[in-house]
């Protein structure tokens, strides 16, 4: 069982949501990445999405896209996150995901990216472009270093569609609560609750929310229709209006990432 199989099994169990929360890695910098980690979890963040930055993350809205771009600038690696993986592993069993796009994977090498990503203590891999159709060279090595796959169901998504991502997910499911990009969002659609209840109907993996959640009505609307939720944009965007991790940086993170998952745990 992986840390991100434990954290829903006992979740479920206690009739409550998983809090996920997601930061670009080398965002403001590789050295404060750890401490933003560090501070998600003590807030109350029950897994980590760590972002692995790409030049055209075609997936995200532009408070992530600028995330990517400042982690680039400042020198963001494959091998970097890894090391900073290492890092947290030392002091903290936080399940972590690593989400980032195919490109950079398909150079480093399949295999060879797993591999490290594994023995650096990543726990699962979300790839918005991979579809579950083309991941074989993926899942092969992710089955064999225990890393879960973690794919997308959209609003729009075809029977057959949700079938295969069922099917050749592990860990949890990703929901986007809307088609398009990530952002933070006003309000979610009304008709997510609905879909959400059909997708329970066809299986019994965890259904995580993303795209769109940044307040705690967001969260309370979800209550017993999600197992999980996850917050990015608004995050993200709270790092983003310093160029360094202050005290008050991550202090206005602490109190954002609280308000959210204190509302999974009711």
């Amino acid at each position: 069982m992986s840390r991100i199989d434990y954290a829903f099994e006992r979740l479920r169990a206690d009739k409550k949501m998983a809090f996920i929360a997601y930061i670009c890695a080398g965002d403001p910098s590789m050295e404060a990445t750890p401490k933003i980690v560090a501070a998600l979890e003590e807030a109350g963040a029950d897994i980590v999405e760590l972002g692995v930055p790409f030049s055209d993350p075609i997936a995200d809205g532009p408070t992530i896209q600028a995330a990517t771009q400042r982690a680039l600038e400042r020198g963001a690696t494959i091998r970097g996150i890894f090391d900073v993986v290492k890092d947290i592993r030392t002091r903290s069993d936080v399940p972590i995901a690593l989400m980032g796009y195919y490109n950079p994977i398909f150079h480093y090498g399949e295999k060879r990216f797993v591999a490290q990503a594994a023995k650096a203590g990543v726990d699962g891999l979300i790839i918005p472009d991979l579809s579950p159709e083309e991941a074989d060279p993926l899942i092969a090595p992710a089955r064999k270093h225990n890393v879960s796959t973690i794919f997308f169901i959209a609003p729009t998504s075809t029977p057959e569609r949700i079938e295969l991502s069922d099917e050749r997910s592990t860990g949890f499911i990703y929901c986007t609560s809307v088609t398009g990009i990530t952002g933070a969002r006003k309000a979610l659609p009304p008709e997510l609750k609905r879909s959400l209840n059909k997708l329970r109907k066809v299986t019994d993996k965890p259904l995580a929310v993303g795209f769109g959640i940044s307040k705690p009505e967001h969260v309370r609307m979800l209550r017993g229709h999600a197992d999980g939720v996850i917050v990015g944009s608004a995050i993200c965007k709270i790092v983003g209006k310093d160029r360094k991790l202050t005290k008050a940086t991550l202090g206005r993170v602490t109190r954002l990432v609280k308000s959210l998952a204190r509302e999974t745990k009711k």
